[in-house]
């Protein structure tokens, strides 16, 4: 009996993927076949909001999916909590302070060496669809459609290689036809890197007009330091990023004819002048049928707000039930299009020989301290969600406890595709970990770095910071204020045990970490103006 080339790769354990990528086999007696790697990264999800890590808030069955055929991390770090510095760490594997990126003040330099150069100089096809932020143009790419700015969640402005472009439709499910057609289309003779990089669920919240009834008749429980006093806390303290400081038209969609004034300042005192003109803005970039849908929900949010006439705490509990209730849909619509993208790769034959990431470029308060956001570097928004699936090398239902870090993603890819990782590059390889031989010697401790004040958003005083297993030390440098938590014994970093002589060892141990992290990593020169 013939046997046909597809018999011989059925045999081989090649199946479908080297059908339809028949590139991707290197030659040599060993056959390796190259990884093709989809990296996907949705902004501002807190690892609370998915169910594989915590049931109490919403179910996500395909984001879930990664994590039950592959490996969930439950120890995984940014090295800088806000969008722009955490994107330009993960291309280069380098902390802020060596790739430039430190705050959104600094715009991206994209001629300096990302692990997208390297797999593209490699052979491989890369891509990058949805949100960028960094300012400049992607480099290493050759093919990018990303989204203008911050980006919009209704028929956004997107540049296409560089041509401006607009689509018609909702955000999330727009970037991922973009991938899908992409993936289509690209050369099979290659293996690809894609980047599908997703503006939800950031601020401001506006979710699928499918979804505008989901959680509805749910009340979200109060997170138990939802009124935080920040006592011994001086940074947490001054920091506007209050759920009770959120816009009553910008983030809760009320029209202007429903309030009487705008309160608070919403993490920006400025923008507060013109945010029911903004809102206005954002609104009309619908159209009239998108319009129709969205006021037949949000008509009776404004009609109730009117009605109740809510103040102080009431007014605090209701604007914590709409913002949360807004920011699941969002992950509702991540959800589904996670699962296009799994059902797509089924349906190709592509599975097995692809390596899928999902995770954040940080974490994210849902209402812990009081606040929404980010920045600073406790729990909620120094963790964020990371999951893995390759079945070529990962075994199914694993979980990580290893300390690892966005810094660490550069290295990954590369060291999977067979690419020497660059001496520059900070981070290190996860491919032990999820393969099952971790290194002997893995970090034992984070170092953290936030730089954005006094000029950004939320009033977030700079600081840096080590993490270990067990305790956090964090310096509020330009006040010279530290701050450690023994996270055994308060998880939810209410008690600075700084100055407690129970602690002084742990402080004094913790510093010489701190400064050992700093020499380490370079980032020994601080600027305290």
């Amino acid at each position: 009996m013939k046997t046909t080339r597809r018999d011989f790769l059925k045999r081989a354990g090649l199946g479908s993927a080297a059908l339809a990528f028949p590139g991707l086999m290197t030659t040599g007696c060993a056959k390796k076949i190259r990884p093709n790697i989809i990296f996907i990264m949705s902004d501002d999800h807190a690892e609370r909001a998915i169910s594989c890590y915590d049931q109490s808030l919403i179910q996500t069955p395909s984001i879930d999916r990664i994590a039950a055929e592959g490996i969930r991390f439950q120890n995984s770090f940014v090295t800088n909590s806000i969008c722009g510095p955490s994107r330009a760490t993960l291309l280069t594997g380098k902390y802020s302070h060596l790739n430039g990126m430190r705050d959104h003040s600094d715009t991206f330099d994209g001629s300096q060496l990302t692990f997208p150069k390297l797999l593209q100089k490699a052979g491989y096809h890369t891509s990058i669809i949805g949100k960028w932020h960094l300012k400049t143009d992607p480099t290493g790419f050759d093919y990018w459609n990303i989204l203008k700015g911050q980006g919009q969640y209704y028929n956004p402005d997107f540049t296409e290689n560089g041509t401006p472009v607009k689509y018609e439709g909702y955000a999330t499910d727009l970037i991922t036809d973009k991938a899908i057609e992409t993936l289509d289309s690209m050369d099979k003779s290659k293996p690809f890197c894609m980047l599908i990089h997703h503006k939800a669920p950031h601020r401001n919240w506006m979710p699928n007009l499918k979804y505008l009834e989901a959680f509805e008749d749910q009340e979200i429980p109060l997170p138990s330091n939802f009124r935080d006093e920040y006592t011994g806390r001086l940074a947490a303290g001054e920091a506007d990023m209050r759920i009770n400081d959120m816009y009553l038209s910008f983030d809760l969609k009320l029209h202007d004819e429903s309030i009487e004034k705008e309160t608070g300042t919403g993490g920006k005192a400025a923008f507060a002048e013109n945010v029911t003109e903004t809102w206005k803005n954002t609104y009309n970039r619908m159209t009239d049928a998108q319009k129709k849908g969205w006021d037949a929900h949000y008509d009776e949010v404004n009609a109730e707000f009117k009605r109740l006439k809510l103040t102080g705490d009431e007014l605090l509990e209701w604007k914590y039930q709409h913002y949360l209730k807004d920011y699941l849909r969002c992950i509702l619509s991540v959800d589904e299009n996670v699962g296009r993208v799994l059902d797509y790769l089924d349906d190709q034959g592509l599975n097995e020989n692809t390596l899928i990431v999902y995770t954040s470029d940080q974490g994210f308060y849902l209402g812990e301290h009081g606040w929404y956001d980010k920045r600073f570097m406790y729990e909620e928004s120094l963790s964020m969600p990371l999951l893995m699936r390759y079945p070529t090398e990962i075994q199914a239902g694993q979980v990580a406890n290893e300390m690892v870090m966005n810094l660490d993603f550069a290295s990954t890819f590369l060291d999977y595709a067979g690419v020497k990782v660059p001496a520059e590059m900070q981070g290190a390889s996860l491919r032990g970990i999820v393969g099952g031989h971790a290194p002997e010697k893995w970090r034992e401790s984070i170092y953290y770095h936030y730089y954005e004040y006094p000029h950004g958003w939320h009033n977030v005083r700079r600081h840096y910071g080590v993490r270990t297993e067990r305790y956090k030390l964090i310096h509020f440098y330009q006040d010279d204020v530290w701050e450690l938590f023994d996270l055994q014994e308060d998880p939810s970093e209410m008690n600075n045990v700084y100055s407690d002589p129970a602690y002084q060892k742990i402080v004094q141990e913790t510093k010489q970490e701190l400064v050992r992290l700093q020499i380490l990593y370079g980032d020994v020169e601080i600027d305290k103006s």
